[in-house]
């Protein structure tokens, strides 16, 4: 209806003189807008789970193809020279050695197995953007297609390493859809003025039966022998460790059809693994519980939430599930009154969840806390009464950021909020800013939950120091338990201010209980707050995919290795660094280069596994 009634519209319009462009893309984006949002809105109402829209058949769809193609521009996003490694890759043809490209020694007592890293490699050159007669849409930066990139170490009879490297495009439908049509397809419907994305919500909807294409870019995840590339908009995505090669949607024999999420969490203890998914339509996010074979969904119950929060993790304990929902949120409704669809709410309340493992919506303890934005989780585990969540947290979301917002110097308006300010570190941990400064800065943060009395304690546990962390990772086998130890990737303000995008510049390592007076960065007094130390990368050199290592027969929680995929914006040059996690600041113990760029990208993990002889 709203379609033939913009086509009837424009007829009308042609037989009059015409009016200035900027008038005419007005009145037909606000006719577009009023209708469509009727449209939405009254269909939104009667919807409670995902629907795939039917296919419009041959005739219905060809018409819609050529109404977007009529109505669409497909434009490059421009990227700046500090922005180069943002850049799409090719896949290569086939898996190439390097153990020839070993600087240093690949450690005796490393493990073999694969050191795979997930991140977005968008299609056709690289992120789009959309004109048309309702507005523009853009890609935001965190979307692309995923793309694998994996290091397999394989350890001969007599000790010496292999080494191989391999990257391959997760093949999703979408992505095959895409590739075989030979142009973008799907519109950008996440940002953008509201009546054109809107219209791409909607025109996707009715041409491909989803909002969003399947990108499947943020992280992997190993489970009942399995593996699998995951992002919260979709289903998890089976893969072939070896080859790379898709093998489609788990959709957990048939028992999850909803997306998925893109930081599972092995249960201590039983291996099952906890999953939640999430959607802007009522139930807004429902928790389950796999079986450690991956077979069987075991547990599955709606959170009950009263709005849909943009949760990107969650946390386990021995017995506890524990729940985040911060404000920031994703709202159809927003657009419809020309709003965003991702809005981070600073007055809005903030509020942990904790549930017993196999709780009903009833069993939740919410526990009220200060307003933030939180991403990622470090590790949760009981204490006599308490509940312990440590996280990476800040106070605003780069993915709300709109260009009316930055103003006319976008580098001074990145810089003032990835930058620290001394004195800015208020009593409960957060910012005392009223400026904007420092929204993007993450300080590692506890939150003290106590199931007995109902008090929280929260606080910040780094300090006032310079240094922006995020993209936590621990030793695997202590996820859900007390652990002493934690890495992050450390953020470089500078780079990240230039280029408008975060970009990691090293390395820490947290001491959860050690608290001296001074850090290992600068000597300023650190009161009460823990102690860090730091692996700094080379000059405009930026890490992604970190990921811990055992060592084989390790004692301590810190016997291991960090791994982590480096890039050197100087000589264009991509090399995995392995880091003694003892010997934290101390020279990476081997640098292993690789045959072509890999772009920065999100969350990477080690499989140790005996590999076929494939060398």
């Amino acid at each position: 209806m709203a379609l033939n009634y913009v086509a009837t519209n424009c007829r009308i319009q042609s037989r009059q003189p015409p009016p200035p462009e900027s008038h005419r893309r007005h009145h037909t984006a606000t006719s577009f807008h009023h209708h469509l949002a009727t449209f939405l809105s009254s269909t939104f109402k009667q919807i409670d789970v995902p629907v795939k829209q039917k296919d419009p058949g041959g005739g219905g769809k060809l018409l819609l193809d050529a109404f977007v193609d009529f109505a669409f521009r497909f434009v490059d996003q421009p990227l700046l020279p500090s922005q180069s490694n943002f850049a799409p890759v090719e896949e290569l043809k086939e898996a190439v050695p390097v153990t020839d490209l070993v600087e240093g020694v690949i450690p005796d007592d490393f493990s073999e197995g694969v050191y795979i890293r997930n991140g977005p490699n968008p299609l056709f050159g690289g992120l789009k953007s959309t004109e048309s007669i309702f507005g523009k849409t853009n890609h935001i930066w965190i979307e692309g297609e995923g793309m694998l990139h994996a290091l397999y170490f394989q350890k001969s009879s007599d000790g010496k390493w292999s080494v191989v490297y391999k990257n391959r495009h997760l093949q999703t439908e979408t992505f095959k859809m895409e590739k075989n049509r030979g142009k973008p397809s799907f519109l950008p419907a996440i940002k953008g003025d509201s009546p054109a994305v809107l219209a791409a919500y909607f025109l996707n909807w009715m041409r491909f039966g989803k909002v969003n294409k399947d990108l499947s870019n943020t992280g992997v995840v190993c489970h009942g022998g399995k593996f699998y590339s995951v992002a919260e908009n979709h289903a998890a995505q089976e893969f072939d460790i070896l080859g790379l090669d898709a093998r489609g949607e788990w959709d957990i024999n048939g028992a999850w059809d909803r997306p998925f999420t893109a930081h599972p969490k092995k249960a201590p203890g039983t291996g099952e693994l906890v999953i939640f998914g999430m959607q802007p339509f009522k139930p807004f996010i429902e928790l389950g519980i796999v079986s450690a074979d991956g077979e069987r969904l075991l547990h599955k119950v709606d959170l009950d939430l009263d709005r849909c929060a943009l949760v990107h993790d969650i946390g386990v304990t021995e017995r506890y599930n524990v729940i985040m929902d911060f404000p920031l949120t994703i709202d159809l409704s927003r657009l419809l009154t020309g709003g965003q669809l991702i809005n981070y709410d600073k007055e809005g309340y903030a509020r942990i969840g904790v549930m017993p493992r196999y709780g009903n919506t009833e069993s939740i303890r919410w526990f009220d806390v200060a307003p933030n934005c939180t991403f990622h989780i470090l590790n949760c585990f009981e204490d006599g009464n308490e509940v312990v969540v440590r996280a990476c947290r800040c106070l605003n979301s780069v993915l709300t950021v709109t260009g009316s917002e930055m103003g006319e110097d976008r580098f001074d308006w990145f810089s003032r909020r990835f930058r620290f300010r001394r004195g800015n570190v208020g009593d409960d941990g957060g910012s005392s800013s009223s400026s904007g400064d420092e929204l993007f800065f993450t300080r590692c943060y506890e939150w003290r939950l106590n199931m007995k009395t109902g008090e929280v304690k929260e606080r910040n546990l780094t300090g006032e120091t310079e240094a922006s962390m995020d993209f936590p990772v621990i030793h695997p086998g202590f996820t859900g338990l007390p652990n002493r130890f934690g890495y992050t990737q450390t953020i470089d303000v500078e780079a990240s201010s230039t280029s408008g995008k975060p970009k990691f510049g090293g390395l820490a390592k947290l001491y959860f209980q050690d608290q001296p007076k001074t850090n290992s960065r600068d000597d300023d007094e650190c009161g009460d707050a823990i102690k860090v130390e730091y692996h700094e990368l080379e000059k405009n050199t930026f890490c992604s995919g970190a990921a811990f290592v055992p060592k084989l027969a390790a004692c301590e929680e810190d016997d291991g290795w960090i791994v982590a995929f480096v890039h050197n914006e100087d000589t264009d040059t991509s090399k995995v660094y392995i880091i003694d996690a003892k010997k934290f600041s101390s020279q990476p113990v081997a640098k292993i280069t690789l045959p072509c760029r890999v772009p920065y990208g999100f969350h990477g993990a080690f499989v140790p596994m005996s590999l076929p002889l494939m060398l």
